[in-house]
C-alpha cells in the first residue's frame, strides 16, 4: 500500500507499527509523550499506546540512555530519542562505554537492542547546540550501527529494521527534511540496512551522501546535466559499517569520486571513504577523491549557517574540480 507522506510522518508511523507489533517495544524521551516530540515526530503515540508505553523523560541524557540499557537488559527494545543532537554529550559515556561495548564484553551473551533517534544536522536556523553532525563520533566505535535516511521511504523502512536488530543503532535524522515528502510502500519487502543505493545513474563522476545531502547531491546532478554532464548520485544511507562494495562499483565506472556532507571535512566519514577507496580502485581513479563538507569550527548562529554548509556551488566546484584533471 502506497502513500505520500513526509519523512517526519514516515518515521511516525514506523514507530506506531512497531509498538503495535512488539508489546516490549518503548518510547522514550523528553517531550515525546503528550506533546508528541519537539518536531511531532512522536505526535499520537503516547494517547494510542499509553504513558507506559510511550514515555516522557527528565531532562537528563545520560539517565534516558542508561535507563535504555537497563530495560534492554531486560528483553525489552527501546527507542530513545534525544531531542537535539547537541544534547547527545551527556549520554556519549553511557553510549561508548556501556552500550557499544556490551556484547563483545560478554562475548556475545548480552545483546543490548537499543535505537537512538538523533535529529541532527543544520538548514533550520536553530540556535547554539541544535544543527550539529556529530555521526563520526559515533562511527568511531566498534559496536554501534549508523544510519540515516535520506527520504521518506528509507525512514519508515530503516526505522523498522533499527528496532528490529540486536544490536544498537543510532538512527540520525535529518531534521532539514523532516518535511520533505515521499511515497511509501507500507508492504514493500525492504533491502539490507546497511546497503548503499544508486538513486541517478551516470558516468562522469560519483557524488556520495547520505542524510541531510542526498538531496542537494541530487539537485548538483540535474544542474550539471544541463551543462551535458552526467553524474551518479549514491545514498550511502549507513555510515557504520560503509557499504564499501557499491562505492567501488560506481566509482570503477565513472573513475571520479566527490563525497558531500555536512559535517566538518577534518576527520570527517569522508576522509574514511576517500582513504578506502583510494586503495581499492587507484589504477581506476582519474582525479584525486574530493570532499565537500562542513568547515573545522564551531557550528556558527544561524544567520551565518548558510555559508557553512554546502550549497550547490560549493558541489558544483567540487565537480569541475574533480573533472579537470
Amino acid at each position: 500500500m502506497t502513500e505520500k507522506m513526509a519523512l517526519a510522518k514516515a518515521i511516525n508511523e514506523s514507530l506506531r507499527h512497531a509498538l503495535d507489533a512488539d508489546p516490549k517495544v518503548v518510547v522514550m524521551g523528553e517531550d515525546v509523550g503528550k506533546l508528541g516530540g519537539v518536531f511531532r515526530v512522536t505526535d499520537g503515540l503516547q494517547k494510542d499506546f499509553g504513558e507506559s508505553r510511550v514515555i516522557d523523560t527528565p531532562l537528563a541524557e545520560s539517565g534516558i540512555v542508561g535507563t535504555a540499557i537497563g530495560l534492554a537488559l531486560r528483553g525489552y527494545r527501546p527507542v530513545v530519542e534525544i531531542q537535539f543532537d547537541g544534547f547527545v554529550f551527556p549520554a556519549y559515556d553511557q553510549i561508548v562505554t556501556q552500550l557499544a561495548k556490551m556484547h563483545a564484553r560478554s562475548l556475545g551473551k548480552v545483546k543490548l537492542p537499543v535505537v537512538v533517534r538523533i535529529p541532527y544536522g543544520g538548514g533550520i536556523g536553530a540556535v547554539e547546540h541544535h544543527s550539529e553532525s556529530p555521526e563520526s563520533l559515533f562511527a568511531h566505535v566498534a559496536g554501534l550501527k549508523i544510519v540515516s535516511p535520506s527520504n521518506a521511504s528509507d525512514a519508515y523502512w530503516m526505522m523498522q529494521q533499527a528496532v528490529q536488530s540486536d544490536d544498537p543503532v543510532i538512527f540520525f535524522e535529518p531534521k532539514r527534511r523532516y518535511w520533505d515528502k515521499g511515497e511509501v510502500d507500507t508492504e514493500a519487502i525492504p533491502g539490507p540496512l546497511h546497503t548503499a543505493r544508486v538513486v541517478r545513474e551516470g558516468t562522469d563522476l560519483t557524488l556520495v551522501a547520505y542524510g541531510p545531502m542526498v538531496k542537494l547531491c541530487q539537485e548538483a546532478a540535474d544542474a550539471a546535466a544541463e551543462e551535458g554532464r552526467s553524474l551518479e548520485v549514491l545514498d550511502l544511507r549507513s555510515v557504520s559499517p560503509i557499504d564499501f562494495d557499491s562505492i567501488q562499483a560506481s566509482v570503477e565506472k565513472t573513475r571520479r569520486l566527490v563525497v558531500v556532507h555536512e559535517a566538518p571535512v577534518f576527520f570527517g566519514s569522508g576522509a574514511e571513504i576517500a582513504a578506502r577507496i583510494t586503495e581499492r580502485s587507484f589504477y581506476h581513479l582519474e582525479a584525486p577523491v574530493l570532499r565537500v563538507g562542513g568547515y573545522h569550527a564551531p557550528y556558527p548562529p544561524a544567520r551565518l549557517e548558510e555559508s557553512y554548509l554546502p550549497d550547490l556551488d560549493r558541489v558544483l566546484d567540487a565537480v569541475d574540480r574533480s573533472l579537470a584533471y
